[in-house]
């Protein structure tokens, strides 16, 4: 891998994390567009660790917050405050997408090879979040006065929004894609969905990136160095953070229905690309 090819993925890596859009599928068509190898699943969830770098360092405040306060709540007995809450909901809905790795792990040997990482499977996987995603955006946001903001996320949207994520072990379907269209139809308006995607997010994506950057380093890195991870996570860091604070300022104003499109478009692509050979 060059320097500059490793750099771009980051880029990719960094725009695509948190939007609607699924990093993994772009991490996977990116080099398939220009002829690149493969870099595998393993660098592409190092380079997330640059996301999540990102987002700690975004949310640092909230993060305080919910830390302190759940302290504060354990040792007061009060385990209504907001901040308990809010903590539990980020546990528990960690745990489907954690318990779905591990089987994944266990149940296929070459998931870099495998089906599921195949174009046309990303393309599927597009295409019916975006219709996913576009009934969220039809019904979800019904009487939009009433959308719950930040302050009244629920322990119980954190479960389901968690078993929601699992669906994002398929590259294509979008963990931050899965997380707010299950946020949308719980009620949540859409920056409360996206700000608390992003939260539940870190977690998994922490562990999955240093679960695989220890199995890389003791396998060796191959045709990706030391410096091409880092030239990775890197761009990633940047454009991770700059990704954030666009989306929280645009749902303020704007739908979801320019991600309904292009996802649409982008698994139709695909399909007529892998269609006539273009893709491989």
């Amino acid at each position: 891998m060059e320097y500059w090819q490793a750099f771009v993925l980051g880029i990719v890596q960094g725009l695509t994390e948190f939007l609607p859009i699924s990093s993994s599928a772009h991490l996977k068509v990116v080099p398939a567009i220009f002829r690149w190898n493969d870099a595998g699943v393993s660098f592409d969830a190092v380079i997330q660790l640059g996301s999540i770098v990102a987002v700690v360092s975004y949310f640092w405040k909230d993060l305080s917050n919910i830390t302190l306060g759940t302290i504060a709540a354990v040792r007061n007995k009060q385990y209504k405050s907001q901040e308990f809450k809010l903590a539990v909901a980020i546990a528990l809905g960690t745990v489907p997408i954690l318990f779905g790795g591990l089987l994944i792990k266990v149940l296929v040997k070459d998931y870099d090879n495998s089906p599921l990482r195949s174009l046309t499977a990303i393309a599927i996987a597009s295409i019916v979040m975006s219709s996913l995603l576009a009934l969220a955006e039809l019904f979800g946001q019904r009487g939009a006065k009433e959308k719950r903001q930040f302050q009244r996320v629920r322990v119980i949207d954190g479960i389901l929004m968690g078993l929601a994520q699992t669906m994002a072990l398929v590259p294509g379907v979008s963990r931050s894609g899965s997380t707010l269209t299950a946020g949308l139809f719980l009620g949540l308006d859409r920056v409360a969905a996206t700000r608390f995607s992003f939260l539940l997010g870190i977690p998994a994506i922490t562990i999955a990136g240093l679960v695989e950057f220890i199995s890389i380093a003791k396998k060796g890195f191959g045709d990706v160095g030391v410096a091409q991870l880092l030239i990775g996570l890197l761009s990633s860091v940047i454009f991770s953070y700059l990704a954030i604070a666009w989306l929280l300022k645009f749902f303020q104003n704007h739908t979801t229905w320019v991600f309904v499109g292009y996802r649409l478009a982008f698994g139709a692509l695909l399909l007529i690309g892998v269609g006539v050979g273009w893709l491989k």
